[in-house]
């Protein structure tokens, strides 16, 4: 086996709580009349947890 060279992404789900947070506050935005192009994205940073990380894979 050849370790290689990558990209990869992990996206899942933070606790509980904070995942309550972000989706009410999405939701309070979108209420409130805030554009969805910003709310929707916003809510989803805090809703997941997503690491991006560069580096050797092994296969």
């Amino acid at each position: 086996m050849v370790p290689r060279t990558g990209l990869t992404v992990d996206i899942r789900p933070r606790d509980l709580p904070l995942a309550l947070i972000g989706t009410a506050g999405g939701a309070l935005a979108i209420w409130a009349d805030a554009p969805a192009e910003i709310a929707v994205p916003v809510a989803l940073l805090i809703v997941l947890d997503i690491r991006v990380c560069r580096g050797r894979r092994r296969t």
